[in-house]
């Protein structure tokens, strides 16, 4: 309910703000305008941008062969989304890669890792080059890692000075110094910091997983135009970053597969971006005073969002003419979306299930509303407490607060069915390959002793109304 009412809001944002708008379009700037870099400097000074060249070159070319392996081999899908109770199927075909059992939840979609590989972990790839792509792109975590760090230390060491972040790149006019040299802290340089901070610093920079993108513009039927700016082809609209840890930096590199050939647009009448090149955009979110950003990606270039830009501002990526990959390093929040933690709620949830030492029948220790609550919640076998509140030996005011408790929660859990049901039937779905199709589980059986709950719970509900009804 929480996420349908923040989808409400955003909605009538959007609409006000474009309303407001109506035929015009706000403004925004590019590397050739002259006050790009006070503009960037001044709202956008979280946002930090480093040239290809500032990458080491193996670890260029490790990634890139990473990136056209997985391609190869076919490991990059589109995934079914759902945007304001509608299925889509994302333009952009990805596929997400971190440590084992780590998941990332976007627009009502869930993906699973494909581990990179982990000490400790015995896992097994297809062919020895997917277990190079994913090595190279663990490299790759590493240094976007440490690069992260150092810029977050740059940002809190100009911030004590009252000197704000003027990192920026224009690769026409060279305008622009490297991240090292101007934005942050050059690596021979040692900063005193506070060993509470530098935990900090390490929790919002740990990145756990990598969501990877490919996308090749020409080979799209349509693309949605950006409605604010008119910047142009989107391939992926305006949004913050879901499933993220708080204040955490996302940190994205990029590689546009550009050849020989690939001439940018440098004509003297060309306004706002270049259509053939890949920009990310940048707006303050519903801001219609502050002019909006649109920054070129090269071949090898990489950003970071630092702090709470991904909070205060939005951003989307503005297609070019050629194909692109990008891997996108997060840490992703998941206290809730591990197998880890999956299992762990299992067992706590069997903590309340004992089993009779000569029957060995199933029963429950404790009828308690709040552990009844947890139990469901978790989603623990059911009948159970239906047959315990059956029994005449409960007080009726118990029973009843058991009913009521079990009411709410079987409620949810029938809306989210059917929300899942009509997922997996619709149009979008059924358009899909097999092996991509979402499927409906679990699948009941009729077949045990304890049967659990049917998988349609209208019936269950209607009758504890009716047993609500008949203790009162």
């Amino acid at each position: 309910m929480k996420r349908r009412a923040g989808e409400r809001e955003k909605e009538l944002k959007k609409k006000k703000l474009l309303e407001e708008l109506g035929e015009n379009r706000l403004p925004y700037m590019t590397p050739a305008d002259a006050d790009f870099h006070e503009l960037w400097k001044t709202k956008y000074s979280k946002l930090i941008f480093r040239k290809s060249d500032t990458v080491p070159e193996e670890l260029h070319q490790m990634v890139q062969e990473g990136f056209l392996t997985l391609r190869k081999h076919e490991c990059f899908f589109q995934d079914l989304v759902q945007i304001k109770g509608k299925d889509f199927v994302t333009p952009v075909s990805r596929i997400l890669i971190g440590k084992p059992g780590c998941t990332y939840k976007y627009l009502n979609t869930r993906l699973f890792t494909v581990p990179w590989p982990t000490e400790g972990y015995d896992i097994k790839y297809c062919s020895p080059q997917i277990h190079d792509a994913c090595k190279a792109l663990i490299r790759l975590n590493d240094y976007l890692h440490v690069e992260a760090v150092k810029a977050l230390q740059g940002q809190n060491l100009f911030e004590t000075k009252e000197i704000k972040d003027t990192t920026v790149i224009d690769r026409e006019e060279n305008f622009a110094t490297s991240l090292t040299e101007e934005g942050s802290v050059s690596k021979d340089q040692s900063i005193c910091v506070p060993e509470h901070n530098y935990a900090s610093l390490e929790n919002r920079t740990s990145y756990n997983l990598t969501l990877l993108n490919y996308m090749d513009p020409l080979q799209m039927l349509y693309l949605k135009q950006e409605p604010y700016f008119g910047m142009g082809n989107m391939a992926v609209s305006w949004h913050h970053d879901e499933n993220l840890v708080e204040r955490s930096t996302v940190a994205v590199y990029s590689y546009s597969c550009e050849d020989s050939t690939m001439q940018e647009c440098n004509e003297q009448e060309l306004e706002g971006r270049d259509p053939a090149v890949w920009h990310v955009g940048l707006k303050v979110a519903w801001d219609i005073e502050t002019p909006g950003l649109a920054i070129p990606l090269h071949q090898g270039d990489f950003y970071l969002m630092l702090d709470d830009l991904n909070m205060t501002h939005q951003h989307c990526v503005l297609a070019g003419f050629s194909p692109r990959f990008s891997s996108t390093h997060r840490v992703a929040d998941c206290s809730r979306g591990t197998l880890e933690y999956i299992f762990g709620q299992c067992e706590l949830a069997l903590q309340n299930l004992q089993i009779e030492s000569n029957s060995m029948a199933l029963s429950l220790k404790s009828l308690e509303t709040a552990v009844i609550k947890q139990v469901e919640e978790i989603h623990n076998e059911t009948s159970l407490i239906l047959s315990e509140v059956r029994k005449k030996e409960q007080m009726e005011e118990q029973r009843s607060e058991t009913i009521n408790c079990l009411l709410l929660v079987l409620t949810e859990r029938q809306k989210l069915r059917k929300e899942w049901t009509a997922r997996c039937q619709s149009a979008v779905a059924e358009s899909l390959p097999e092996d991509q199709k979402p499927e409906c589980y679990p699948f009941w059986t009729d077949d045990e002793c304890n049967m659990p709950l049917p998988y349609d719970l209208e019936e269950v509900i209607a009758n504890l109304q009716n047993l609500v009804q008949w203790i009162k």
